[in-house]
């Protein structure tokens, strides 16, 4: 059980695989209010990064799922590194349908909503993994402005403008699936560059110390066509935020 390769190629460098900074992700740790001991589980955790810094920030508990195995092993390494490896888990596993045996204070998939087959499906899994009264974090992509054209949106990794929504109409969704939304921090367009442009250098010494790899010619088109379509695309038009919810 893996992702495909290509993006462990590409992020094999980030700590954090979306738009959000380590000042935005500590922003929105501090928003929650979370008390030492509070519990969470993270579905889809990458490497790790928000629940290793908040287990050292904020005294938290945690466990959090990624079928990367990449990604898993370097959440360990953090975990070691940061001096709380007694206090979160990393499993190396498919997050879709993960339910927890432990009831969480805050339940969140940051980025990674298609395990649930979308919002409304992620938000109901979380669901199922939460206490009464607890927390949902659900990092998703907004329309920061409506793309002109269909190959825009495309530009952006979106297969149509329909994908996704402007803000506004994303915290109405929210609603309409019977959720507050009692907090959210919003990436900004320094995150994208940090997460986009990151992988730039990544592929670039990638290429050159792994010039007879059969991902070789994958490796150099992307290098060679993302910087414009970022900066066309989706630096201009998408958003992304982390969005905290509770059930009415």
């Amino acid at each position: 059980m893996d992702i495909p390769r290509i993006f462990t190629i590409t992020e094999s460098a980030h700590r954090i695989h979306n738009p959000i900074t380590p000042d935005k992700l500590a922003t929105l740790g501090a928003a929650l209010r979370m008390e030492a001991g509070t519990r969470v589980l993270d579905l889809g955790c990458g490497s790790g990064e928000m629940l290793c810094t908040w287990a050292r920030d904020h005294g938290i508990t945690g466990t959090g799922i990624d079928m990367c195995r990449l990604f898993t092993e370097q959440a360990r390494l953090r975990a070691v590194e940061l001096g709380v490896a007694d206090r979160v888990a990393f499993i190396h596993g498919d997050a879709a349908g993960y339910v927890a045996d432990e009831k969480a204070d805050v339940a969140a998939c940051v980025g990674a909503t298609w395990i649930g087959g979308g919002v409304a499906g992620t938000i109901g899994l979380l669901g199922r993994s939460l206490r009464p009264g607890g927390i949902i974090l659900v990092g998703e992509p907004f329309w920061r402005k409506s793309p002109p054209t269909e190959d825009v949106a495309r530009g952006c990794l979106a297969n149509s403008i329909a994908d996704f929504l402007l803000l506004p109409d994303l915290l109405a969704s929210f609603g309409r699936l019977g959720c507050d939304v009692v907090e959210m921090v919003l990436a900004d367009q320094d995150g994208w560059d940090r997460y986009e442009a990151a992988k730039w250098l990544t592929m670039r010494r990638w290429l050159d110390a792994n010039p007879d790899d059969e991902l070789v010619g994958e490796v150099r088109d992307r290098l060679t066509v993302e910087p414009v379509r970022y900066a066309t695309c989706t630096r201009e038009y998408l958003g992304w935020g982390v969005f905290a919810l509770m059930m009415r």
